[in-house]
């Protein structure tokens, strides 16, 4: 892995460890609001009861736990690049006494498995955060048994997930932000149509086909919304982070004002979108 690469790499999981304890407390709110994607690439992957199945990115443990409840002889393994992630992940396991998982905390272009290894994989929102995603997409490849499927998720265009640009779109107005590297990570990196159908055609998959889901973010109100994305969304935690209480009280009542001017005070129900896309090897 080049020195960029390694460098994007090492910001992604120092921001996914950082904001682990945001994702522990609103882990209800956040899994409710991620159910339907995570619930088409279960159906997508046509799941049978033996099956050995990989979950990369899998966050706090979804969809990689749901998957593990409707096996009888199968296992699922869970694997993410941020250690305290994973150790979400395990703790929600034992909660729900799930046994059938194992969890890794592992990096997709070195997954520590052999070839031919896993009967699906699903990968639920974190292809826009790879560092290099083709070879993200060939690693999963090469860890897939010959037939078998693998499913992932990607968030569609800014304007149909207001969830995001509702604050982003304020704070690019009040801070001066830098210019992302070429090919950084970023939520709309993914979101051209047949940008990722592509990458899995490139990566040896077959019968590539993408659907669109939508869904609704339920933070109760505007103020729910801003303490939500304060400590779950990590561009927002880091821009936030760099700034006085005084702008970013600024920053805070425009996001308001955003969401109240949308939505009924009290109804917040912000709009999300995201594209499924599935393959066989």
């Amino acid at each position: 892995m080049t020195t960029q690469l390694e460098s994007i790499r090492r910001q992604q999981k120092d921001s996914w460890n950082k904001i682990s304890s945001g994702w522990k407390k609103w882990d209800h709110i956040t899994m409710e609001f991620l159910k339907p994607m995570g619930d088409e690439i279960i159906r997508t992957l046509n799941i049978k009861d033996d099956d050995i199945v990989l979950d990369v990115a899998a966050g706090t443990g979804e969809p990689g736990l749901t998957i593990a409840t409707m096996l009888t002889s199968g296992k699922v393994f869970i694997t993410d690049i941020a250690e305290n992630m994973v150790e979400i992940a395990r703790e929600n396991a034992i909660m729900r006494s799930i046994k059938n998982v194992e969890t890794i905390t592992a990096e997709v272009s070195e997954l520590p498995f052999a070839d031919n290894t896993f009967d699906v994989i699903s990968c639920r929102f974190g292809f826009m955060f790879f560092p290099d995603m083709e070879l993200a997409a060939k690693e999963m490849v090469r860890v897939l048994k010959p037939g078998g499927r693998i499913a992932t998720s990607v968030w569609n265009a800014g304007e149909k997930n207001f969830w995001v640009t509702a604050i982003m779109n304020v704070i690019h107005k009040n801070i001066e932000m830098p210019a992302p590297l070429p090919g950084a990570p970023g939520m709309f990196r993914c979101a051209a149509k047949g940008f990722m159908a592509d990458l899995f055609s490139k990566a040896g998959l077959k019968n590539v086909a993408e659907t669109e889901v939508s869904g609704k973010l339920n933070c109760g109100d505007a103020e729910g919304y801003w303490n939500f994305m304060n400590e779950v969304a990590g561009p927002v935690a880091a821009a936030l982070g760099k700034v006085d209480e005084q702008l970013k009280a600024t920053i805070k009542n425009e996001v308001i004002e955003s969401i109240n001017k949308r939505y009924p005070v009290g109804k917040t129900m912000v709009d999300s979108n995201g594209i499924i896309i599935c393959g066989e090897k």
